[in-house]
């Protein structure tokens, strides 16, 4: 039997500054880089995500470890997923160093989250974060398109964020990533983080979104790619009705009105009242544009004609070749 971790195995402020100044870490812009100081706050994340002893978690951007000692004390595995040179070669060390009894449970990915297809271990169970603000949904987004095991997921995202994750059909911040966010769970807010929890400071507050997978993926005929290109299409112009904003996909103005008629969406409506579902039932029912359709039959016609004239002519060769022996015969 494994024994509990020490009370004092977290990081506190002043242990984030002394490890950071011990490995020349200076948090960047560029890469989002904000960590948590507050021990209390990575215990209420792993709370609030459900973490259960049983559970193998990833986590992305793991930063100085301070989630991940976190999500140690209650997971059965943790592994981190770390893009930075120096995080990734400290965190090791770091959780030896804090939580030796639970070292053997740890695992350490260096690359790009983004570029992750595989995690060591059993497949993961849980996805807990505190994700890099400029990078947020696009590493949500494949992680849970990656690994269908993730049941359940907890992030810490921008304020602003979190609100569109978690946002509606008919809410002023529906878009894009709600629509694509809930194609994969159920998703909702969680929660609010000040910005006092962080060093340094960020100038906006934070926010928790839960995802829970759907117990049932969408049922459609339509692919993920062309369910998604379908969003994408729809918000690309938001104040445009769907008939204008979808012309471009389906080929012409005309198209867009009868795929939207055949799916049972208006064409009037605009992306931001639709569901997922209703963007999936647009996707399946795409009708091929009338004009190009004109276009393929007059072709078909002209190659059909082509064809005609080939053999006419290959007749008409033979023919003159046939009368050419005939005048050479009689000669």
């Amino acid at each position: 039997m494994t024994s509990s971790p020490t009370p004092d195995a977290l990081l506190g402020p002043a242990d984030i500054r002394e490890l950071a100044a011990v490995l020349g870490v200076r948090p960047t812009k560029q890469r989002g880089q904000n960590f948590v100081i507050d021990a209390n706050t990575v215990r209420r994340i792993v709370r609030t995500a459900g973490v259960r002893p049983d559970d193998v978690v990833v986590e992305v951007g793991p930063g100085l470890g301070s989630l991940t000692l976190a999500l140690l004390e209650v997971a059965e595995r943790v592994t981190a997923v770390e893009i930075d040179d120096v995080l990734a070669s400290a965190l090791p060390a770091t959780i030896a160093a804090r939580m030796p009894q639970r070292a053997e449970r740890f695992a350490l990915v260096h690359s790009d989250a983004m570029h992750v297809e595989e995690l060591p271990g059993p497949p993961p169970t849980a996805l807990v974060a505190n994700l890099p603000y400029n990078v947020a949904v696009p590493v949500l987004l494949h992680m849970l398109d990656t690994f269908p095991s993730i049941e359940r997921t907890l992030v810490m995202v921008q304020a602003e964020v979190a609100d569109r994750l978690a946002a509606g059909p008919g809410s002023r911040v529906y878009g894009v990533p709600s629509v694509k966010a809930n194609w994969y769970a159920e998703v909702k807010r969680a929660g609010s983080i000040g910005r006092n929890v962080f060093w340094p400071a960020p100038n906006v507050d934070s926010g928790l979104v839960s995802l829970v997978r759907r117990a049932e993926p969408i049922k459609t005929s339509a692919s993920k790619r062309e369910v998604f290109a379908v969003v994408d299409a729809a918000f690309a112009q938001r104040r445009k009705t769907l008939r204008a904003a979808l012309a471009g996909w389906a080929g012409s103005a005309a198209a867009a009105e009868a795929t939207l008629v055949a799916a049972g969406v208006s064409p009037q409506a605009r992306g931001e009242s639709l569901t997922v579902e209703e963007f999936a039932r647009i996707a399946e029912n795409r009708v091929a544009d009338p004009e190009n359709r004109v276009e393929g039959a007059e072709s078909r016609v002209a190659d059909a004609e082509n064809r005609v004239e080939d053999a006419e002519s290959r007749v008409g060769g033979a023919e003159n070749r046939a009368e050419d022996n005939e005048e050479s015969g009689q000669q």
